[in-house]
């Protein structure tokens, strides 16, 4: 008869999910058997409700309840494996995932790998290698995890040698094969060999771990140097700025006061001429009234008495009289314009807020296909070209370079500020700019600011801009990206490394009239090794 804990095999008790004793176990209508809360899980992560074993579609999920006969057994099976506990000594650091190949249900874990029989035994089934005189032969160790990997792959036979020339286990048959006249030795003997060099490579590596912790330790100290730094500039910094915007908001204060007043006074003048002259204007019109009454009378006697007293002059002269107020502050208004302008360029000079102010002025490009040198292929997305060494029959089109790898983008430019970022990373020949409208297409011409082209390059190892007299540009490291920046207005056009935000080259003092193009300049294919693309990069903006 059976015994208990035969039937009672821990594999017909685990659920196929999670691989562990059945919890709370459900059974399908399909009759297999699941923890309740994997089977849930299972269902709540799919669009289809099935069994995950036998994959029966069920049209909408069924009712399950725990099936009590099946968790009362599972039930049973963790207290009987409870009770029985390890049947091993607790296996050694790092060996705890190794399990006994010979064990056929509940595997204990391995105290022993045998090199003979590459397999891992527990306390029970290594019994036979301490009492078979056979077996007591093999070679026995550690428990491991690899022991196919002592077997060679080519001759299925014990990698026991040691290549020194290819640094590398070999086994008999390798030494006389593809290692004949190679310095093979026995694994044993290069384990004596590289144990003596133990003691050396524990003193070198202990030294390293001190040299490399005090560098951590200098590292962290900078970092806290530079923190207490930073919140001290920052401050500082802060407090620059807060005293000038009082600074500036006080003068401001002040200057509106006296604007106000001046405004006021010259009311307050105002209005005591504007009295006075409505005074006048009414003896005027009495003096009027007068005249015409006494003209008509017959009074001439009266007239004439009365006529000097009415032509009187007046009391005051009111031609030359007028109402000025002095409210020009263009001198005022123009230091503080020029205390801006002195502000910004100061900032400009730190390369993260010059790189932020240059993003605000980025655009979208896309390479123009109908300028496209017919050897050049843009990506679907108009964001790559790569020149394919292969000439395409394409229209004739005025816009097209004919005689160069080169391309426009389709957006041009007549004012304003604009900035791109275009990625050369991997290419070790190209040339990027803007040039005006009418640059040449159909023949050879230079890219000097002579010919209408405004652009800088690598080429022969070197990097470039492309003025009358070739300007060199010397970098820390190769270019991955570059940033184009042109402000049309000024006839400034600026180049930068966009990794390390530093300025590479500028053309300036130019009149710009024409539309402006981005343009590309690919070079020659040099049997591939130039064949990496041109990427016209989203602009990242920074905050």
């Amino acid at each position: 008869m059976a015994t208990a804990s035969s039937l009672l095999s821990e594999e017909k008790f685990l659920c196929s999910i999670c691989l562990e004793v059945f919890t709370e176990p459900v059974t399908t209508p399909c009759g297999h058997n699941f923890c309740s809360a994997c089977i849930h899980k299972y269902w709540d992560g799919s669009d289809v409700c099935q069994c995950p074993l036998c994959k029966r579609t069920f049209s909408q999920r069924p009712e399950l309840l725990v099936n009590t006969f099946i968790s009362e057994l599972a039930a049973e099976l963790k207290t009987l494996v409870q009770i029985k506990g390890p049947a091993t000594d607790p296996p050694l650091p790092g060996t705890a995932a190794i399990l006994c190949d010979f064990c056929s249900e509940m595997k204990g874990n391995a105290v022993k790998s045998c090199l003979t029989c590459l397999m891992s035994f527990c306390e029970m089934h290594l019994e036979p290698h301490q009492r078979v005189a056979a077996l007591k032969s093999h070679t026995l160790l550690d428990p491991v995890n690899n022991l196919d990997d002592r077997m060679c792959k080519v001759h299925n036979k014990l990698t026991e040698l040691y290549c020194r020339t290819d640094q590398t286990s070999v086994c008999v048959m390798c030494m006389k094969t593809d290692h004949k006249s190679h310095n093979v030795v026995p694994i044993e003997e290069e384990f004596e060999v590289v144990i003596a060099k133990k003691d050396d490579t524990m003193v070198n590596l202990k030294k390293m771990i001190q040299s490399w912790s005090k560098k951590i330790a200098e590292i962290e100290n900078s970092v806290d140097v530079s923190q207490k730094e930073a919140e001290r500039e920052k401050e500082a910094s802060v407090q620059v700025f807060t005293d000038l915007i009082r600074s500036i908001q006080r003068s401001q204060a002040e200057l509106v006061e006296v604007i106000e007043e001046r405004c006021r006074a010259t009311k307050q003048k105002a209005d005591r001429f504007l009295t006075d002259l409505r005074m006048e204007v009414a003896d005027l019109q009495s003096r009027s009234s007068q005249l015409e009454q006494l003209s008509q009378s017959e009074d001439h006697h009266q007239f004439v008495l009365t006529f000097p007293n009415l032509c009187s002059p007046l009391n005051k002269d009111w031609t030359n009289i007028g109402i000025h107020c002095d409210l020009s502050f263009e001198a005022v208004r123009g230091a503080v314009d020029l205390l801006k302008q002195n502000a910004d360029q100061i900032l400009e000079e730190v390369p993260e807020i010059k790189m932020k102010r240059m993003r605000e002025h980025a655009v979208d490009l896309t390479f123009d296909p109908d300028t496209a040198y017919c050897s050049l292929v843009i990506s679907q997305d108009g964001k790559q070209v790569v020149n394919a060494d292969t000439e395409q029959n394409l229209p004739s089109n005025p816009k097209r370079f004919e005689v160069c790898p080169k391309v426009l983008s389709k957006e041009g430019f007549t004012a304003g500020k604009f900035y791109y970022e275009v990625q050369v990373k991997g290419k070790p020949k190209w040339f990027i700019g803007v040039v005006r409208e009418s640059y040449e297409r159909k023949k050879p011409i230079g890219m000097s600011p002579k010919y209408g082209g405004w652009s800088i390059g690598l080429n022969k190892g070197s990097y470039y801009a492309c003025t009358e007299q070739i300007a060199d540009i010397t970098l820390k490291e190769k270019l991955q990206k570059v940033g184009v920046f042109v402000d049309y207005d000024k006839g400034v056009v600026s180049f930068y490394d966009v990794n390390s935000k530093s300025h590479m080259h500028s053309f300036t003092g130019f009149h710009f009239t024409e539309k402006m193009y981005p343009y590309f300049y690919l070079l020659t294919y040099d049997n591939g090794t130039n064949s990496a693309p041109l990427i016209i990069s989203p602009v990242l903006q920074t905050h």
